[in-house]
Protein backbone atom coordinates (compact mmCIF):
# COMPACT_ATOMS: atom_id res chain seq x y z
CA UNK A 1 0.00 0.00 0.00
CA UNK A 2 1.38 3.21 -1.06
CA UNK A 3 0.33 5.12 2.68
CA UNK A 4 0.37 8.72 1.84
CA UNK A 5 0.40 11.52 5.08
CA UNK A 6 -1.72 14.83 4.41
CA UNK A 7 -0.32 17.58 7.09
CA UNK A 8 -4.08 19.28 7.13
CA UNK A 9 -3.21 22.85 8.37
CA UNK A 10 -1.12 25.63 7.88
CA UNK A 11 -0.01 28.71 9.98
CA UNK A 12 -2.76 31.03 8.71
CA UNK A 13 -5.87 29.04 8.47
CA UNK A 14 -9.18 31.19 9.58
CA UNK A 15 -10.41 30.52 12.85
CA UNK A 16 -13.62 28.55 13.66
CA UNK A 17 -14.32 26.40 10.94
CA UNK A 18 -11.35 24.43 9.96
CA UNK A 19 -12.69 20.85 10.90
CA UNK A 20 -15.62 21.85 9.07
CA UNK A 21 -13.48 23.05 5.93
CA UNK A 22 -11.46 19.83 6.05
CA UNK A 23 -14.48 17.51 6.14
CA UNK A 24 -15.69 19.57 2.50
CA UNK A 25 -12.11 18.43 1.30
CA UNK A 26 -12.41 14.64 2.07
CA UNK A 27 -13.14 14.48 -1.53
CA UNK A 28 -9.24 15.73 -2.71
CA UNK A 29 -7.93 13.12 -0.25
CA UNK A 30 -9.90 9.97 -1.83
CA UNK A 31 -8.88 10.80 -4.68
CA UNK A 32 -5.09 11.62 -4.07
CA UNK A 33 -4.86 8.53 -2.09
CA UNK A 34 -3.87 10.36 1.18
CA UNK A 35 -4.29 7.51 3.76
CA UNK A 36 -3.91 9.92 6.78
CA UNK A 37 -4.41 13.15 8.03
CA UNK A 38 -2.20 14.78 10.43
CA UNK A 39 -4.29 17.32 12.17
CA UNK A 40 -3.69 20.35 13.48
CA UNK A 41 -3.60 21.00 17.43
CA UNK A 42 -6.54 19.85 19.00
CA UNK A 43 -6.52 21.16 22.50
CA UNK A 44 -7.09 23.85 24.22
CA UNK A 45 -4.18 26.77 23.83
CA UNK A 46 -4.02 30.63 25.10
CA UNK A 47 -6.84 32.18 22.80
CA UNK A 48 -9.45 31.23 20.27
CA UNK A 49 -6.41 32.35 17.92
CA UNK A 50 -3.80 30.08 19.41
CA UNK A 51 -2.59 27.67 16.75
CA UNK A 52 -2.36 25.45 19.24
CA UNK A 53 1.26 25.03 20.58
CA UNK A 54 0.81 27.39 23.31
CA UNK A 55 -1.08 24.44 24.69
CA UNK A 56 -3.55 25.05 27.91
CA UNK A 57 -5.50 22.49 28.96
CA UNK A 58 -5.08 18.91 27.35
CA UNK A 59 -8.64 17.60 28.45
CA UNK A 60 -10.67 20.19 26.53
CA UNK A 61 -10.45 19.86 22.61
CA UNK A 62 -13.21 22.75 22.14
CA UNK A 63 -15.58 21.41 24.54
CA UNK A 64 -15.44 24.31 27.42
CA UNK A 65 -15.60 27.77 27.91
CA UNK A 66 -11.84 28.71 28.79
CA UNK A 67 -9.16 30.79 27.39
CA UNK A 68 -12.07 32.98 25.80
CA UNK A 69 -14.10 30.40 23.97
CA UNK A 70 -15.89 26.97 23.98
CA UNK A 71 -13.93 26.36 20.68
CA UNK A 72 -10.64 25.98 20.42
CA UNK A 73 -9.23 27.98 16.52
CA UNK A 74 -10.07 25.26 14.62
CA UNK A 75 -13.34 24.46 15.89
CA UNK A 76 -15.58 22.38 18.66
CA UNK A 77 -14.82 19.30 19.99
CA UNK A 78 -17.73 17.68 18.23
CA UNK A 79 -16.75 19.23 15.08
CA UNK A 80 -13.53 17.31 15.28
CA UNK A 81 -15.16 13.84 15.95
CA UNK A 82 -17.35 14.32 13.53
CA UNK A 83 -14.40 14.95 11.28
CA UNK A 84 -12.86 11.88 12.71
CA UNK A 85 -15.58 9.93 11.83
CA UNK A 86 -16.07 11.02 8.21
CA UNK A 87 -12.75 10.11 7.48
CA UNK A 88 -12.48 7.02 8.93
CA UNK A 89 -15.35 6.10 7.11
CA UNK A 90 -13.19 6.74 3.85
CA UNK A 91 -10.65 4.38 5.28
CA UNK A 92 -8.67 7.10 6.37
CA UNK A 93 -6.80 7.36 9.48
CA UNK A 94 -6.21 10.57 11.89
CA UNK A 95 -3.47 11.23 13.50
CA UNK A 96 -3.51 13.92 16.18
CA UNK A 97 -0.74 16.67 17.46
CA UNK A 98 0.45 15.75 20.31
CA UNK A 99 1.65 18.88 22.55
CA UNK A 100 3.04 17.66 25.96
CA UNK A 101 6.48 19.68 26.26
CA UNK A 102 5.26 22.60 28.14
CA UNK A 103 2.13 24.70 29.13
CA UNK A 104 0.91 28.33 28.45
CA UNK A 105 -1.52 30.64 30.20
CA UNK A 106 -1.67 29.17 32.99
CA UNK A 107 -4.82 30.06 36.03
CA UNK A 108 -2.87 31.26 38.98
CA UNK A 109 0.91 32.50 39.79
CA UNK A 110 2.97 30.87 42.42
CA UNK A 111 6.33 31.48 44.68
CA UNK A 112 8.75 29.18 44.06
CA UNK A 113 12.84 29.38 43.82
CA UNK A 114 15.11 29.51 40.66
CA UNK A 115 18.34 30.51 38.99
CA UNK A 116 18.65 32.68 35.67
CA UNK A 117 20.26 30.66 33.51
CA UNK A 118 21.95 31.60 30.38
CA UNK A 119 19.87 31.99 27.19
CA UNK A 120 22.16 30.81 24.92
CA UNK A 121 23.78 28.10 27.50
CA UNK A 122 21.40 26.99 30.00
CA UNK A 123 24.14 24.97 31.98
CA UNK A 124 25.56 28.72 33.04
CA UNK A 125 23.81 30.31 35.92
CA UNK A 126 23.55 33.70 36.47
CA UNK A 127 22.40 33.91 39.75
CA UNK A 128 21.95 32.27 42.82
CA UNK A 129 18.62 30.52 43.97
CA UNK A 130 16.22 33.32 44.49
CA UNK A 131 12.02 33.21 44.80
CA UNK A 132 10.08 34.76 42.02
CA UNK A 133 6.49 34.63 40.93
CA UNK A 134 5.93 32.76 38.24
CA UNK A 135 2.29 31.35 35.81
CA UNK A 136 2.82 27.65 36.96
CA UNK A 137 -0.95 26.52 38.66
CA UNK A 138 -3.16 25.32 36.18
CA UNK A 139 -6.69 24.47 37.78
CA UNK A 140 -9.03 24.42 35.26
CA UNK A 141 -11.91 25.82 36.88
CA UNK A 142 -14.73 25.63 33.66
CA UNK A 143 -13.78 22.26 33.40
CA UNK A 144 -14.85 21.27 37.07
CA UNK A 145 -12.69 17.90 37.18
CA UNK A 146 -14.47 16.31 34.39
CA UNK A 147 -11.97 13.80 32.51
CA UNK A 148 -9.32 14.60 35.17
CA UNK A 149 -9.14 16.67 38.51
CA UNK A 150 -4.95 16.99 38.07
CA UNK A 151 -3.99 20.47 39.21
CA UNK A 152 -0.24 21.52 38.01
CA UNK A 153 1.92 23.50 40.33
CA UNK A 154 5.23 24.39 40.27
CA UNK A 155 7.33 21.49 40.93
CA UNK A 156 5.52 19.48 37.83
CA UNK A 157 7.61 22.01 35.75
CA UNK A 158 11.70 22.43 35.07
CA UNK A 159 11.56 26.03 33.96
CA UNK A 160 9.63 29.83 32.76
CA UNK A 161 10.29 32.17 31.11
CA UNK A 162 8.46 35.31 32.81
CA UNK A 163 9.20 36.55 36.74
CA UNK A 164 6.01 38.26 37.49
CA UNK A 165 7.70 39.66 41.07
CA UNK A 166 9.80 41.69 39.03
CA UNK A 167 8.28 41.73 36.07
CA UNK A 168 11.28 40.13 33.91
CA UNK A 169 11.46 37.69 31.32
CA UNK A 170 14.58 35.56 30.29
CA UNK A 171 14.88 31.76 31.17
CA UNK A 172 14.77 30.14 34.99
CA UNK A 173 15.19 27.07 36.20
CA UNK A 174 13.10 25.99 38.90
CA UNK A 175 14.94 24.80 41.79
CA UNK A 176 14.25 21.92 44.66
CA UNK A 177 14.40 18.29 45.16
CA UNK A 178 14.97 16.59 42.08
CA UNK A 179 14.55 19.10 40.10
CA UNK A 180 16.83 20.15 36.93
CA UNK A 181 16.79 20.11 33.41
CA UNK A 182 16.48 16.77 31.38
CA UNK A 183 19.76 15.09 30.51
CA UNK A 184 18.13 13.09 27.84
CA UNK A 185 17.70 16.27 25.18
CA UNK A 186 18.81 18.33 22.40
CA UNK A 187 22.49 19.46 23.35
CA UNK A 188 22.31 23.02 21.49
CA UNK A 189 22.40 26.21 23.91
CA UNK A 190 24.40 23.65 26.27
CA UNK A 191 20.72 21.75 26.80
CA UNK A 192 17.62 22.65 25.59
CA UNK A 193 15.06 20.94 28.02
CA UNK A 194 13.98 24.62 28.09
CA UNK A 195 11.90 25.97 24.93
CA UNK A 196 9.01 27.95 26.25
CA UNK A 197 6.05 28.82 28.55
CA UNK A 198 6.18 26.10 31.63
CA UNK A 199 8.78 23.71 30.87
CA UNK A 200 7.12 20.22 31.97
CA UNK A 201 9.24 18.01 34.12
CA UNK A 202 9.08 14.51 32.48
CA UNK A 203 10.71 12.91 35.71
CA UNK A 204 8.17 14.07 37.92
CA UNK A 205 6.05 10.94 39.07
CA UNK A 206 2.93 12.61 39.26
CA UNK A 207 3.46 14.52 35.66
CA UNK A 208 3.94 10.92 33.90
CA UNK A 209 0.78 9.28 35.57
CA UNK A 210 -1.35 11.98 34.31
CA UNK A 211 0.09 12.18 30.79
CA UNK A 212 0.23 8.49 30.22
CA UNK A 213 -3.84 8.55 31.32
CA UNK A 214 -4.49 11.70 28.61
CA UNK A 215 -2.60 9.54 26.33
CA UNK A 216 -5.34 6.61 26.70
CA UNK A 217 -8.43 9.11 26.86
CA UNK A 218 -7.53 10.39 24.13
CA UNK A 219 -7.06 7.28 22.04
CA UNK A 220 -10.56 6.36 23.34
CA UNK A 221 -12.05 9.23 23.62
CA UNK A 222 -11.84 10.62 19.95
CA UNK A 223 -10.47 7.04 17.78
CA UNK A 224 -7.49 8.68 16.36
CA UNK A 225 -5.00 6.01 14.98
CA UNK A 226 -1.75 7.97 15.51
CA UNK A 227 0.24 10.45 17.68
CA UNK A 228 2.50 13.07 16.21
CA UNK A 229 4.81 14.15 19.16
CA UNK A 230 5.71 17.82 18.86
CA UNK A 231 9.15 18.99 19.81
CA UNK A 232 10.73 15.89 20.61
CA UNK A 233 14.41 17.04 20.84
CA UNK A 234 13.05 18.66 24.07
CA UNK A 235 11.57 16.22 25.62
CA UNK A 236 13.74 13.45 27.40
CA UNK A 237 14.29 10.90 25.54
CA UNK A 238 13.32 8.14 28.42
CA UNK A 239 10.38 9.73 29.08
CA UNK A 240 9.58 9.87 24.87
CA UNK A 241 10.75 6.09 25.13
CA UNK A 242 8.40 4.86 28.01
CA UNK A 243 5.73 6.82 26.45
CA UNK A 244 5.56 5.60 23.35
CA UNK A 245 5.99 1.61 25.12
CA UNK A 246 3.23 2.46 27.03
CA UNK A 247 0.93 3.64 24.41
CA UNK A 248 1.45 0.64 22.04
CA UNK A 249 1.63 -1.78 25.05
CA UNK A 250 -1.94 -0.57 25.93
CA UNK A 251 -3.64 0.36 22.46
CA UNK A 252 -1.52 -2.06 20.01
CA UNK A 253 1.43 -1.78 18.07
CA UNK A 254 0.05 -0.50 15.18
CA UNK A 255 -0.45 2.65 16.91
CA UNK A 256 1.29 4.71 14.57
CA UNK A 257 3.50 7.87 16.56
CA UNK A 258 5.64 10.24 14.56
CA UNK A 259 8.28 12.70 16.46
CA UNK A 260 9.05 16.14 15.33
CA UNK A 261 12.99 16.17 16.30
CA UNK A 262 14.07 19.39 14.68
CA UNK A 263 17.82 18.15 13.64
CA UNK A 264 20.11 17.95 10.70
CA UNK A 265 23.21 15.98 11.84
CA UNK A 266 22.56 12.23 11.28
CA UNK A 267 24.92 11.23 14.53
CA UNK A 268 22.29 12.57 16.57
CA UNK A 269 19.40 11.13 14.73
CA UNK A 270 21.01 7.53 15.02
CA UNK A 271 21.42 8.28 18.64
CA UNK A 272 18.10 9.01 18.62
CA UNK A 273 16.58 6.72 17.16
CA UNK A 274 18.61 4.02 19.06
CA UNK A 275 17.71 5.51 22.53
CA UNK A 276 13.67 5.06 21.67
CA UNK A 277 14.56 1.61 20.39
CA UNK A 278 13.25 2.32 16.71
CA UNK A 279 9.61 2.53 17.92
CA UNK A 280 7.95 5.78 16.29
CA UNK A 281 9.07 7.32 12.64
CA UNK A 282 11.18 10.47 12.61
CA UNK A 283 10.48 14.22 9.81
CA UNK A 284 13.29 13.73 7.90
CA UNK A 285 14.03 17.20 8.58
CA UNK A 286 17.80 17.08 6.65
CA UNK A 287 16.07 16.19 3.64
CA UNK A 288 13.80 19.14 4.04
CA UNK A 289 16.87 21.37 4.20
CA UNK A 290 18.65 19.49 1.31
CA UNK A 291 15.40 20.58 -0.46
CA UNK A 292 15.32 24.06 0.55
CA UNK A 293 19.11 24.80 -0.39
CA UNK A 294 18.47 22.90 -3.80
CA UNK A 295 15.60 24.93 -4.53
CA UNK A 296 17.89 28.37 -3.69
CA UNK A 297 20.87 26.80 -5.41
CA UNK A 298 19.17 26.43 -8.92
CA UNK A 299 21.39 24.63 -11.31
CA UNK A 300 24.02 24.96 -8.94
CA UNK A 301 22.80 22.11 -6.88
CA UNK A 302 24.70 18.85 -7.35
CA UNK A 303 21.62 16.79 -7.40
CA UNK A 304 23.43 13.63 -6.63
CA UNK A 305 23.81 14.88 -2.80
CA UNK A 306 20.12 15.00 -2.43
CA UNK A 307 19.74 12.30 0.08
CA UNK A 308 23.14 12.68 1.90
CA UNK A 309 23.09 12.39 5.42
CA UNK A 310 19.01 12.27 5.49
CA UNK A 311 17.24 9.75 7.40
CA UNK A 312 15.39 8.31 4.24
CA UNK A 313 19.09 7.34 3.22
CA UNK A 314 19.82 5.81 6.51
CA UNK A 315 16.56 4.52 8.23
CA UNK A 316 13.90 4.31 5.08
CA UNK A 317 11.59 2.45 7.36
CA UNK A 318 11.57 4.81 9.62
CA UNK A 319 11.58 8.44 7.93
CA UNK A 320 8.23 10.44 7.16
CA UNK A 321 9.83 12.59 4.09
CA UNK A 322 8.02 16.01 3.57
CA UNK A 323 8.61 19.50 1.31
CA UNK A 324 7.63 22.17 3.69
CA UNK A 325 4.96 22.60 6.62
CA UNK A 326 4.04 25.02 9.23
CA UNK A 327 6.99 26.00 10.99
CA UNK A 328 9.14 26.24 7.85
CA UNK A 329 6.21 28.77 6.13
CA UNK A 330 7.02 32.29 5.57
CA UNK A 331 6.69 34.32 8.45
CA UNK A 332 7.34 31.96 10.91
CA UNK A 333 10.50 31.27 13.35
CA UNK A 334 12.19 28.23 11.47
CA UNK A 335 11.17 30.24 7.86
CA UNK A 336 13.17 28.14 5.02
CA UNK A 337 10.50 27.68 2.56
CA UNK A 338 11.42 25.50 -0.63
CA UNK A 339 11.06 27.89 -3.49
CA UNK A 340 8.09 26.97 -6.06
CA UNK A 341 9.98 26.02 -9.17
CA UNK A 342 11.70 23.01 -6.99
CA UNK A 343 7.54 22.21 -5.80
CA UNK A 344 7.25 19.70 -8.07
CA UNK A 345 11.42 17.91 -7.69
CA UNK A 346 10.50 17.62 -4.32
CA UNK A 347 7.52 15.74 -4.24
CA UNK A 348 8.23 13.80 -7.44
CA UNK A 349 11.49 12.94 -4.76
CA UNK A 350 9.50 11.72 -2.08
CA UNK A 351 6.10 10.35 -3.82
CA UNK A 352 7.39 8.38 -6.34
CA UNK A 353 10.36 7.07 -4.42
CA UNK A 354 10.16 3.56 -2.67
CA UNK A 355 11.77 4.69 0.46
CA UNK A 356 10.14 6.90 3.15
CA UNK A 357 6.38 7.65 4.27
CA UNK A 358 5.93 11.07 2.35
CA UNK A 359 3.61 13.74 4.17
CA UNK A 360 2.10 16.47 1.96
CA UNK A 361 1.69 19.97 3.52
CA UNK A 362 -1.90 21.50 3.11
CA UNK A 363 0.34 25.42 2.56
CA UNK A 364 2.28 23.39 -0.47
CA UNK A 365 -1.25 21.84 -1.85
CA UNK A 366 -4.09 24.50 -0.91
CA UNK A 367 -1.88 27.46 -0.47
CA UNK A 368 -1.06 29.89 2.51
CA UNK A 369 -2.99 32.86 3.60
CA UNK A 370 -2.19 35.62 6.22
CA UNK A 371 0.71 38.25 5.89
CA UNK A 372 3.02 36.15 3.74
CA UNK A 373 0.63 34.29 1.06
CA UNK A 374 1.62 31.68 -0.85
CA UNK A 375 -0.43 29.90 -3.84
CA UNK A 376 -0.45 26.43 -3.43
CA UNK A 377 0.27 23.53 -6.21
CA UNK A 378 -2.59 21.24 -6.02
CA UNK A 379 -2.94 20.32 -9.46
CA UNK A 380 0.80 19.29 -9.43
CA UNK A 381 0.47 17.45 -6.86
CA UNK A 382 -2.78 16.08 -7.90
CA UNK A 383 -0.86 14.75 -10.74
CA UNK A 384 1.85 13.12 -8.72
CA UNK A 385 -0.66 11.52 -5.87
CA UNK A 386 -2.40 9.64 -9.28
CA UNK A 387 0.94 8.72 -10.83
CA UNK A 388 1.96 7.30 -6.97
CA UNK A 389 -1.60 5.98 -6.60
CA UNK A 390 -1.12 3.89 -9.58
CA UNK A 391 2.13 3.78 -11.31
CA UNK A 392 5.03 4.07 -8.41
CA UNK A 393 5.34 0.48 -7.15
CA UNK A 394 8.27 -2.03 -6.98
CA UNK A 395 11.50 -2.22 -6.37
CA UNK A 396 13.38 0.80 -7.24
CA UNK A 397 16.49 0.97 -9.54
CA UNK A 398 18.91 4.47 -9.44
CA UNK A 399 20.20 6.16 -11.94
CA UNK A 400 22.57 9.01 -11.37
CA UNK A 401 22.45 10.63 -14.68
CA UNK A 402 24.68 13.89 -14.17
CA UNK A 403 25.20 16.30 -11.55
CA UNK A 404 21.85 18.02 -12.75
CA UNK A 405 19.44 14.91 -13.11
CA UNK A 406 18.64 12.26 -10.99
CA UNK A 407 16.40 9.34 -12.64
CA UNK A 408 14.74 6.43 -11.23
CA UNK A 409 12.80 3.09 -12.40
CA UNK A 410 9.94 1.79 -10.16
CA UNK A 411 9.72 -1.82 -11.63
CA UNK A 412 6.26 -2.25 -10.75
CA UNK A 413 4.33 -5.18 -8.87
CA UNK A 414 1.45 -7.76 -9.76
CA UNK A 415 -1.38 -5.80 -9.34
CA UNK A 416 0.72 -2.74 -10.95
CA UNK A 417 2.79 -4.15 -13.48
CA UNK A 418 4.16 -1.46 -15.57
CA UNK A 419 7.39 0.19 -14.88
CA UNK A 420 7.71 3.86 -14.22
CA UNK A 421 10.61 5.93 -15.08
CA UNK A 422 11.15 8.99 -12.91
CA UNK A 423 13.72 11.97 -14.06
CA UNK A 424 14.04 14.91 -12.03
CA UNK A 425 16.24 18.33 -13.44
CA UNK A 426 17.15 21.14 -12.35
CA UNK A 427 19.57 22.27 -15.18
CA UNK A 428 19.04 21.95 -19.08
CA UNK A 429 17.18 20.00 -20.96
CA UNK A 430 18.55 16.10 -21.30
CA UNK A 431 17.82 12.74 -22.52
CA UNK A 432 18.59 9.14 -20.71
CA UNK A 433 18.87 5.82 -22.01
CA UNK A 434 17.25 3.61 -19.17
CA UNK A 435 16.04 -0.01 -19.64
CA UNK A 436 13.08 -1.33 -18.80
CA UNK A 437 12.71 -4.56 -20.71
CA UNK A 438 12.42 -6.13 -23.85
CA UNK A 439 8.60 -7.25 -23.19
CA UNK A 440 8.19 -3.90 -23.69
CA UNK A 441 10.15 -3.34 -27.47
CA UNK A 442 7.86 -1.46 -29.53
CA UNK A 443 5.73 0.26 -27.01
CA UNK A 444 4.88 3.87 -26.66
CA UNK A 445 5.74 5.57 -23.10
CA UNK A 446 3.85 8.79 -22.41
CA UNK A 447 4.68 11.06 -20.18
CA UNK A 448 2.48 11.46 -17.47
CA UNK A 449 3.47 14.82 -16.08
CA UNK A 450 2.22 16.25 -19.49
CA UNK A 451 4.99 18.43 -19.64
CA UNK A 452 6.83 16.39 -22.57
CA UNK A 453 4.14 16.24 -25.49
CA UNK A 454 6.45 13.84 -27.55
CA UNK A 455 5.78 10.11 -26.76
CA UNK A 456 8.79 7.69 -27.06
CA UNK A 457 9.07 4.08 -28.40
CA UNK A 458 10.69 1.51 -26.58
CA UNK A 459 13.81 0.10 -29.00
CA UNK A 460 14.23 -3.90 -29.34
CA UNK A 461 16.71 -3.99 -26.79
CA UNK A 462 14.41 -2.78 -24.24
CA UNK A 463 15.88 0.96 -23.99
CA UNK A 464 14.08 4.06 -23.90
CA UNK A 465 15.49 7.51 -24.62
CA UNK A 466 13.67 9.22 -21.88
CA UNK A 467 13.72 12.98 -21.76
CA UNK A 468 13.04 15.97 -19.26
CA UNK A 469 12.81 19.56 -19.63
CA UNK A 470 14.95 22.49 -18.23
CA UNK A 471 14.44 22.53 -14.38
CA UNK A 472 11.94 19.87 -14.96
CA UNK A 473 10.51 16.69 -13.93
CA UNK A 474 9.12 13.62 -16.31
CA UNK A 475 7.30 10.50 -15.23
CA UNK A 476 7.17 7.92 -18.10
CA UNK A 477 5.18 4.78 -18.42
CA UNK A 478 3.60 2.70 -21.19
CA UNK A 479 0.47 4.42 -22.55
CA UNK A 480 -2.91 3.93 -21.72
CA UNK A 481 -3.11 3.26 -17.77
CA UNK A 482 -5.59 5.25 -16.33
CA UNK A 483 -4.72 7.67 -13.28
CA UNK A 484 -7.92 8.61 -12.24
Amino acid sequence: MNGVLFQAFEWENPSGEHYNDLIKKIPDFVKGGITALWLPPQCKATSPFDVGYGIYDLFDLGEFDQKGEVRTKYGTKDQYLALIHALEEQGIAAYADVVINHKASADEKETFKVVKVNPDNRMENLSDAYEIEGWTKFTFGPRQGKYSDFTWHWYHFTGVDYDAKNEETGVFRIVGDNKGWAFGVSGEKGNFDYLMFADIDHYHPEVREELFKWALWMIDETGVKGFRMDAAKHIDEDFMRDFVEYVKAERGEDFYILGEYWQTDENVMDHYLYETKYDMDLFDVKLHYNFYAASKSGSDYDMRGIFDNTIVQEHPQMAVTFVNNHDSQPGQALENFVESWFIPHAYALTLLRRDGYPCVFYGDYYGIGGEHPVDGHKDCIDKLLQIRKHLAYGDQEDHLISEHVLAWKRTGDEEHPHPLVVLVNNGDAQTATIFVGKDYTGQEFFDYTGKQTDNIIIDEEGNGQFTVGPGSISCWAPGGVPLE
